[in-house]
């Protein structure tokens, strides 16, 4: 199914499968497109972000599960807190899917670095999230929101006809804004054509 995905600002992007079919204006592909389904997002469509922590996130770092916040918390554990947890592949690979999950709410569309450990490179090869190189120390905090880093967030290039359908949708008037609001303002998240989070 042809799906025009069109932000407040009028611009749209037609996504056919995993792939986006065509970039314009929602007059110009609905015009060229008229038997699209269109899905209006407020806010603005971005190519998504590149968080650049992953292995930090997802390799070095524990997303409770929400059953477990009581005792936990709710924010990812490092450090000593780490240490005290008995962790098998298993419970890497359930933290894993759950940081994944909070990437997303977050408009990451790709990590940058590689996971090292095979029950987490599993399951970001399953989320469908991209992997980019890095060279060196990122830098700046990890964390789940981009712009919470301390550093600039990276967007991925500007999604053009024929590209790979992974984008998200913010709730800011530009890119200004989100830079300054930051990545909680994400309102949807596309993954090769899949709509894998949308906020409630």
């Amino acid at each position: 199914m042809l799906t025009l995905h069109a932000d407040a600002r009028g611009r749209a992007y037609a996504v056919r499968g995993e792939w986006i079919e065509a970039v314009g204006s929602l007059a110009e592909l609905t015009a060229a497109l008229p038997t699209a389904r269109v899905r209006q997002w407020p806010g603005i469509l971005t190519p998504g972000l590149i968080n650049p922590y992953g292995p930090e996130l997802l390799d070095h770092a524990y997303h409770p599960d929400p059953r477990e916040a009581p005792e936990l918390g709710t924010e990812p554990l490092t450090g000593d807190a780490l240490a005290a947890l008995p962790m098998d592949d298993a419970r890497w690979g359930a933290s894993a899917r759950r940081g994944l999950q909070r990437m997303l709410a977050h408009g990451t569309v790709a990590i940058a670095g590689t996971p090292a450990r095979p029950t987490v490179a599993a399951a970001v090869r399953r989320s469908g999230i991209g992997v980019v190189g890095r060279l060196g120390d990122p830098g700046g905090v990890p964390a789940l929101d981009p712009f919470a880093g301390g550093r600039p967030a990276d967007f991925p290039p500007p999604r053009e006809a024929g590209s790979a359908a992974s984008f998200a949708v913010f709730d800011a008037r530009d890119e200004t804004e989100l830079s300054a609001r930051g990545a909680a303002t994400c309102m949807a998240t596309v993954v090769a054509g899949r709509l894998v989070y949308r906020r409630r």
